[in-house]
């Protein structure tokens, strides 16, 4: 009798940890055939995309290549994008790969499963703004945000000569007030003051200027308000110019036009307003709420198929009487162990287990030496606030903390040394 095939659609967070449990619970032990499937090679942890979006984060350094992964962890990988889906004939329809030159590498195929996990996680939402996705950059994935760094590169390079400036002062604006907007901002001013350091230009950070612009009252909306008001502090003597209940209209060529007609002058965009699922989920046959994300029932499972899940930013989860769990990367990594669990049971005939999530607490990182944020938050308590350098080693735990989920305690020991070995050998900022 052959094993069921559990594919997971999607190598992020979520997706790779289960990927790893299910691999060594069910794959090792031939009880089921794990494949995970996403149209990248590798993987990097995407609350570190506002890193490599600056240089500050070497992706050749910190990515995780699926196939070395799924040889070491009893699941296959198989490079490939989901575009359509048969639900009675459990078939995925996959769009074909091709190469940097556009040739096809490999055609359209399908792929059988028994039971299906969809974690696709989000996309940035651009609401409809016009403008935004012509003259705007997004971080949603590592390619964006190589693009991102090497535009970020070029431009302070024109301004290196002052016949190529378009401005006196080089000004980047950042719309969206979220983790995303608040780390890449103090980012920026970080990496001015490398790229000063290492000749690249003749700018120092007094020359730069950042701008977030916020639609909501204030920053980090979804956090607690003392954190959101110590993070604009801190920004603010950073240098960065923070606009709140600032909606945006428009997006021109090195223009950002606000709701009341106001016009900020920019050489650098980036849209980081709000999040959805991608589109192509509505399309799959599933209901979908407004976001794009999948109906699940508390015990993961699709509200229309109990062979098919859903976790983290792109799953619709209940919580509570009328909440749902919000799309962070702890829920995603909460789910997985969870899910994990559920499928074993699935397979044992034993009852599912409805998801619970629980926020452990959040933490934004200012640069290198600084963080913001509280921990052990409960229902009852709004958990222990922590600023400075003791919070920026809390926030670079979470890091190591995914690790050890998908490579295991020694081998994320190891890799810690290495960290530490290389930031004496090589340079604090991928200049290339």
């Amino acid at each position: 009798m052959a094993i069921p095939r559990i594919v997971i659609v999607g190598g992020g967070a979520g997706g790779l940890a289960l990927a790893t449990r299910l691999g060594h619970t069910l794959g090792k032990r031939k009880r089921a055939e794990i494949v995970l499937l996403d149209r990248n090679a590798t993987h990097v942890w995407k609350p570190l995309l506002h890193e490599l979006a600056t240089g500050v984060l070497n992706s050749s350094m910190d990515e995780v290549d699926y196939r070395g992964h799924s040889s070491a962890h009893f699941y296959r990988y198989q490079r490939g994008s989901l575009h359509g889906l048969d639900r009675e004939q459990k078939v995925l329809h996959l769009s074909p790969i091709y190469d940097e030159d556009g040739n096809e590498v490999l055609p359209e195929r399908t792929l059988k499963y028994d039971f299906l996990v969809l974690a696709l996680g989000s996309v940035s939402n651009d609401f409809g703004t016009q403008g935004v996705a012509e003259h705007c950059h997004f971080i949603d994935s590592p390619q964006q945000a190589k693009l991102f760094q090497r535009e970020m590169i070029n431009t302070f390079l024109r301004y290196t000569d002052p016949s190529l400036r378009q401005h006196t002062v080089l000004t980047i604006g950042i719309v969206g007030g979220g983790a995303t907007g608040v780390e890449l901002a103090a980012e920026l001013f970080d990496a001015s003051r490398l790229l000063n350091a290492y000749g690249v230009t003749a700018l120092d950070h007094q020359q730069i200027s950042v701008h977030i612009l916020e639609a909501a009252p204030r920053l980090l909306s979804g956090l607690s308000e003392r954190i959101s008001q110590t993070v604009q502090q801190e920004l603010e003597k950073m240098g960065v110019t923070v606009h709140t209940d600032t909606a945006i209209k428009e997006v021109q060529a090195n223009q950002l036009i606000t709701a009341d007609g106001d016009i900020i002058e920019t050489d650098l965009n980036v849209w980081a307003a709000g999040i959805k699922a991608p589109e192509f989920l509505t399309k799959l046959g599933l209901s979908t709420n407004k976001k794009n994300q999948i109906n699940v029932e508390k015990t993961l499972q699709s509200v229309d198929d109990p062979s098919i899940f859903a976790l983290g930013d792109c799953a619709n989860c209940p919580q509570g009487e009328d909440g749902t769990v919000p799309p962070r990367a702890q829920a995603a990594h909460q789910q997985a162990k969870l899910l994990a669990k559920n499928i074993n049971h699935l397979l044992e005939g034993k009852a599912l287990n409805e998801f619970h999530y629980r926020d452990h607490g959040s933490l934004v990182s200012l640069a290198r030496y600084d963080a913001v944020g509280n921990l052990m938050r409960s229902s009852a308590s709004r958990g222990l606030f922590l600023e400075g350098w003791f919070a920026r080693q809390c926030y670079a735990s979470l890091y190591r903390m995914h690790q050890v989920s998908i490579h295991g305690v020694p081998k994320t020991g190891l890799t810690w040394l290495v960290d530490k070995i290389n930031r004496y050998l090589r340079p604090r900022m991928k200049l290339h």
